[in-house]
């Protein structure tokens, strides 16, 4: 499976601790070097620059030479260089979290999840406990619709009860 990744999947997966959900659920992630800068940057946390320091082997930085139209020019430059590298490489899946990003790269035809979703992925696979992954998720600044969360954890809560 052919996979690219923005920069705040993989931020937030390795702030909580669950970054080597990436290879066991998907191989290999591919990433723009503009995304790697991202995690790189004094921007971001010291964890996720540590860890983009030495990225590990089933991480792929590709340079793309693509040139943006307009619309994608409306996004962050790693959420542009994920969707123009998506598409380049015809990518079975983008990582993506932002709202704006997320519509642009569905409206592209590129199939999407972000964090929620490998976090879902993970836990149908019963990889990780969903509730607890969610709680160190929710302990960074990471946002997203409570309803989204609330549904999550009632289809997570109902497989425990069984």
């Amino acid at each position: 499976m052919l996979v690219v990744s923005n920069t705040s999947p993989i931020s937030y997966l390795v702030v909580i601790e669950q970054i080597e959900l990436l290879p066991r659920l998907f191989g290999g992630i591919l990433i723009p070097e503009t995304v790697r800068d991202e995690l790189a940057s004094l921007k971001a946390p010291l964890v996720v620059q540590q860890w983009i320091a030495s990225p590990s082997t089933w991480l792929t930085i590709q340079s793309t030479s693509t040139q943006p139209d307009s619309d994608l020019l409306k996004l962050d430059a790693g959420e542009c260089a994920a969707i123009l590298l998506a598409e380049s490489l015809k990518a079975d899946l983008i990582l993506l979290d932002d709202l704006a990003a997320r519509r642009l790269a569905a409206s592209r035809g590129l199939d999407l999840t972000g964090v929620l979703g490998i976090l879902d992925r993970a836990a149908s696979e019963n990889l990780i406990d969903f509730a607890v992954a969610i709680e160190r998720l929710q302990q960074t600044n990471f946002r997203t619709s409570t309803a989204i969360v609330q549904d999550l954890m009632q289809k997570y809560a109902k497989k425990t009860n069984f």
